[in-house]
């Protein structure tokens, strides 16, 4: 109800306006869904609003951040068509109006290739908008571009063979986690008001902890996968990256499934009442006094290095504020949850991913040039990207199997693992449970793996987990204002509009969260006659300790 009143005095105001090019007052940094739609309130035009998007991207991505893969060739016209409706005085208002958004690139979209990072996937053409892309559109928003992503989304470092290696824009000596890390450094950076990204086991929510934002991984079934490339029914989840809480919430009342879709059968979960959610609605109403909180002890590493001691002394210092707020915090020493043992316990993705993605690349509406299978894309003279300690787990890939008899075990100890957490809520009366997103600061680029996540926990039970920010590490002359440090905030399966209130109260509480240093400089807004090309990548993009095609 309350997004049909904005969409309703938004093309009320509209109605009175004549669009005019008032670009120079609308600034890109650190914008939000609102700012966009006060920008139109204001006389800006749709087509300025993307401009000065593409004018950051065009001037800051291309050897500093480089999380900007292909950009698409249609959002200037479509800004314009919007324009042009809104001069008409006959416009449907959608709440994503004019709203410039990012997607990695393993979300189908008809007007540019999809391509999960992959050189061997350069050329493979979807012909129709995954699910998710086709509700964005539908809300208005338009899409500006594709991120870049750890290939095939199997790491978090955020390095491919077709987009190099993107830069965590508070520290260029780290990565911006993964695997989603080119949605979250293109939202830190300020070329998007938000961006989609996808969640195996820490996707979302570790580029959103490594960048000072907020991400969302929905309960599974909340948001259609139909159109997405997989990696593990089991475990796969679409979920925003954005600035601020607000725009977590429109943008998944946005994505939510409004109805079953019979390409992803995990919309049939979706119970009696949750359908259609405007989770923006009562986003205000939740207060931190009186709710309970579990804290996740297991999943803190309390060694005392510089890696670890910024985490810790962050999000102690947030139970204190959120004790202090009147929130009863319960500590949480339970051996079950233990990352390495439920990864080795319970990830699925061995036996689901070749068979999810051969049946991807065998679809009718796939176009263009591309393997016909997972096993012809690692074929030897293709050009991929598979790092060094990877390859035991691809060759088991390749050879995996949801017939396998381990399989069914493991799906066993996935149901164990989700029937204890219910039982740990219950017995606690929790209404949230908290813990580190990364037991440590974000990897250096170079690094072998992107350790110490904690998300396999959302990942395999398929619980909603939330991260935010919660601090920053000590400044640094590479971080000049120190590296982002974010928590997960889990609930029970169909409470994101509790997760959301509560996050929502941390952030008014908190006000962690600050752009990058060099994001503040002003870029001057270029009058474009059709989106710009995306410059070469560099070869030197890709750490030399990750070679290329050498799997076979």
């Amino acid at each position: 109800m309350q997004l049909r009143c904005l969409r309703h005095r938004l093309l009320l105001a509209l109605s009175s306006l004549v669009i005019v090019d008032a670009q120079e007052h609308f600034d890109p940094r650190e914008a939000t869904i609102a700012s966009v739609h006060n920008a139109l309130y204001s006389g800006t035009s749709c087509r300025s609003i993307v401009s000065a998007f593409l004018s950051r991207i065009e001037a800051l991505d291309h050897g500093y951040v480089n999380s900007i893969i292909s950009l698409d060739p249609e959002s200037l016209s479509i800004a314009s068509r919007q324009d042009a409706l809104l001069a008409s005085k006959n416009a449907g208002i959608g709440p994503l109006y004019c709203v410039p958004v990012l997607l990695k690139d393993n979300l189908d979209t008809a007007s540019l290739p999809t391509t999960s990072g992959s050189l061997a996937l350069a050329d493979s053409r979807p012909s129709v908008d995954a699910a998710v892309v086709k509700a964005l559109k539908d809300a208005g928003a338009i899409i500006l571009g594709k991120t870049n992503l750890q290939e095939l989304a199997l790491e978090g470092i955020s390095v491919s063979s077709l987009g190099g290696q993107t830069v965590n824009p508070y520290d260029a000596d780290r990565t911006p986690g993964g695997s989603s890390g080119g949605s979250g450094a293109s939202v830190a950076a300020s070329f998007a008001v938000f961006a989609l990204g996808t969640d195996t086991i820490n996707s979302v929510r570790n580029p959103a902890s490594a960048n000072s934002l907020f991400g969302l991984r929905p309960t599974r079934g909340l948001v259609s996968r139909a159109g997405v490339v997989p990696n593990s029914h089991t475990q796969d989840a679409v979920g925003p990256i954005t600035r601020c809480v607000e725009d977590l919430a429109i943008a998944l009342s946005v994505i939510a499934s409004s109805q079953l879709d019979p390409e992803d059968n995990s919309t049939a979960l979706v119970p009696q009442g949750i359908r259609g959610t405007d989770y923006h609605m009562d986003l205000a109403s939740g207060s931190l006094s009186g709710k309970t909180i579990g804290v996740l002890e297991t999943f803190f590493d309390r060694t005392s290095t510089n890696e670890t001691e910024p985490v810790n002394e962050s999000i102690d210092a947030m139970i204190a504020r959120l004790q202090e707020a009147g929130a009863t915090v319960v500590p949480i020493d339970d051996p079950m949850y233990n990352v390495n043992a439920i990864i080795a316990s319970c990830e699925t993705q061995r036996f689901e991913l070749r068979q999810e993605v051969d049946t991807y690349l065998s679809r009718a509406s796939l176009k263009g040039q591309h393997p016909a299978t997972l096993q012809d894309l690692y074929r030897e003279g293709n050009s991929f990207l598979v790092l060094p300690q990877q390859y035991e787990f691809i060759k088991a890939v390749l050879k995996g199997s949801t017939q396998d008899l381990e399989y069914e075990a493991v799906l066993n100890n996935i149901q164990d693992l989700t029937t204890h957490l219910h039982a740990t809520f219950a017995a606690h009366h929790l209404d949230a449970i908290i813990y580190p997103q990364q037991k440590n600061l974000p990897v250096r680029i170079g690094s072998a793996s992107q350790h110490g996540r904690n998300g396999i926990l959302a990942g395999v039970t398929g619980f909603p987990s939330l991260a935010l920010p919660v601090g920053f590490s000590q400044a640094t002359d590479s971080a000049p204002i120190g590296i982002p440090i974010g928590i997960e905030l889990m609930g029970l399966p169909w409470t994101e509009a509790k997760l959301l209130q509560i996050a929502h109260e941390i952030q008014a509480l908190t006000q962690i969260r600050k752009p990058p240093v060099w994001t503040n400089r002003h870029i001057p807004v270029r009058e474009y006659a059709a989106v710009p090309s995306m410059m070469p990548k560099d070869s030197n993009s890709i750490p030399s300790a990750y070679p290329l095609g050498l799997l076979l």
